[in-house]
C-alpha cells in the first residue's frame, strides 16, 4: 500500500444558503435550490437570479473582520471548519502551506469604493489590502495562527482545484506536511454582472427555475453565486501517526490550458478530454462531477468529453442548479460534496432540468443511493484552464 497517498482529513464550507457542513450534506441530498431573485440588481433596474450567503462574517469567533474583503472573510469560515474537523491542535512543527484560489479577489469592495470622487477621505486605509487577492491567503494564515507558507491561485472558474493540484504536488515532493487548499469568490457587485449581461450568459428577469438549468439547450443563462470551501490535505502516512480520520484520497490532478484568445475556449473538447483522462487514468469512476452550469457551450463540452470517456457506463451529475456557480471556488465546492457522497453512500440529483438536447448523457435526475468508490471531478473556465480531480474512499 503506498503510504505516501496524499488524503483529505477535514473541510468546510460557506455557500447560498448554507452554513456548515451538515447543511451542505442536507441540500445536496435533497435536491434542494438555495438560489434567489435579486430586485433592481441588473441592467436599468432588471431582476437576475442569484445564490447568496446573507452571513455578514464580520467576527468570527471572536475576531474582527469588518475591513476585509468578503472573499476573504467567506475563506476563513470555511478554513476554520476544515481546520477544526481535521483536529489540527499541534502545528508548531508542521510545515503548512495555505494555498487559496479565486477568481476575482476583492474586487466587490474595490468596486464599492471607486466612486470617490478625486476625495482622498473616502478611501478606506486598507484599499490597498481589498484589491490585493492575496490577501484571502493571509487573513487565513492570520486567522488559524500558523505559520507556514501562502499562496494564492488566480487561474480563474479553475483556481480552487489548481490549488488542490498543487497541495497534493507540494505534499508528494515534501515541501510541506499540511495543506489548507480551496477558494473563495463573493462577485455579486455590478462589474461581474454587467460583464456577463455583455455577453449574455445572464439572464434578466427570470424565474429561478429557467436559467442556471444544467444539461439543457431550452434555457439560457447561468447563476452567479458567492461562497467558499477548503480541504486539508496530508500525507497518509503522517495521518495515521496522529490517528486522524481520513475522508477521501486525492488519487488524481490534471490541468492544461487551450492557449486560445480572450473569450474563447475549445469547442471540441480535446483539452477537456486530456485533462479528465489525465486525472483518472484508468479509473472508472462510480461518477462524474460536472462543471455544467447552464451555459450551452460549457456544458456541450462536459457532453463531447463524457461521451467520449465513458459514454453510458458511468453517471454524471452538477449540483450547479441547486447552490449556482461560485467561480473561483466551485472546483473546491464540488470536491467537498464529492467527499460527502462518498461518505453518506449517494450521488447528488441535477435539479432544473429534463436533460433537453442531452437526453443520451446518463444524468442523475434524482439522488441515487448508492455505494461510492470514488468520483471524478471537472472544472474549467473561459479562455482559460481545464482542471480535474479524482476522489476515491480507499487507496
Amino acid at each position: 500500500m503506498d503510504t505516501d497517498t496524499v488524503v483529505i482529513t477535514g473541510y468546510g464550507i460557506k455557500a447560498p444558503g448554507i452554513n456548515n457542513i451538515n447543511q451542505f450534506k442536507d441540500v445536496i441530498e435533497t435536491g434542494t435550490c438555495t438560489q434567489e431573485i435579486l430586485h433592481g440588481r441588473g441592467h436599468n433596474g432588471s431582476n437576475i437570479v442569484c445564490g447568496v450567503v446573507h452571513e455578514e462574517l464580520d467576527s468570527i469567533s471572536g475576531q474582527n473582520y469588518k475591513r476585509y474583503p468578503r472573499s476573504s472573510k467567506l475563506g476563513i469560515a470555511a478554513a476554520e471548519e476544515a481546520f477544526t474537523m481535521a483536529k489540527l491542535t499541534n502545528t508548531e512543527s508542521a510545515r503548512i502551506a495555505v494555498i487559496m484560489g479565486t477568481s476575482g479577489g476583492g474586487i466587490l469592495e474595490v468596486e464599492q469604493y471607486a466612486n470617490h470622487d478625486n476625495n482622498l477621505k473616502k478611501i478606506p486605509l486598507h484599499y490597498v489590502s481589498l484589491g490585493d487577492s492575496h490577501t484571502l491567503s493571509a487573513a487565513i494564515i492570520k486567522h488559524l495562527d500558523i505559520n507556514g507558507q501562502a499562496y494564492t491561485i488566480t487561474t480563474g472558474c479553475t483556481a480552487s482545484l489548481d490549488a488542490i493540484l498543487m497541495g497534493k504536488m507540494f505534499l508528494e515532493a515534501g515541501y510541506a506536511d499540511i495543506c489548507i487548499v480551496g477558494g473563495s469568490d463573493a462577485l455579486l457587485g455590478d462589474w461581474i454582472t454587467y460583464g456577463f449581461l455583455k455577453t449574455a450568459n445572464i439572464a434578466e428577469n427570470i424565474e429561478i427555475a429557467e436559467t442556471g438549468v444544467p444539461f439543457s439547450k431550452s434555457h439560457k443563462g447561468f447563476v452567479k453565486a458567492e461562497g467558499s470551501a477548503v480541504v486539508i490535505m496530508e500525507r497518509k502516512k503522517d495521518v495515521e501517526g496522529r490517528g486522524a480520520k481520513i475522508w477521501g484520497h486525492v488519487k488524481g490532478a490534471s490541468s492544461n490550458n487551450e492557449g486560445l484568445s480572450l473569450l474563447r475556449s475549445d469547442e471540441t473538447g480535446r483539452s477537456m478530454i486530456a485533462a479528465l483522462k489525465g486525472a483518472v487514468g484508468d479509473v472508472i469512476p462510480t461518477y462524474v462531477n460536472s462543471q455544467a452550469l447552464g451555459l450551452i457551450q460549457n456544458d456541450t463540452v462536459e457532453y463531447i468529453t463524457h461521451q467520449h470517456l465513458f459514454g453510458s457506463a458511468v453517471p454524471i451529475t452538477s449540483i450547479k442548479g441547486m447552490i449556482g456557480h461560485t467561480f473561483g471556488s466551485m472546483g473546491a465546492i464540488q470536491v467537498v460534496s464529492s467527499l460527502l457522497s462518498i461518505e453518506h453512500g449517494f450521488i447528488p440529483p441535477t435539479i432544473k432540468t429534463n436533460g433537453d438536447g442531452f437526453e443520451d448523457l446518463p444524468i442523475v435526475f434524482e439522488t441515487k443511493y448508492q455505494n461510492v468508490e470514488s468520483v471524478a471531478i471537472t472544472n474549467h473556465g473561459m479562455s482559460g484552464n481545464n482542471t480535474c480531480l479524482l476522489i476515491t474512499k480507499e487507496d
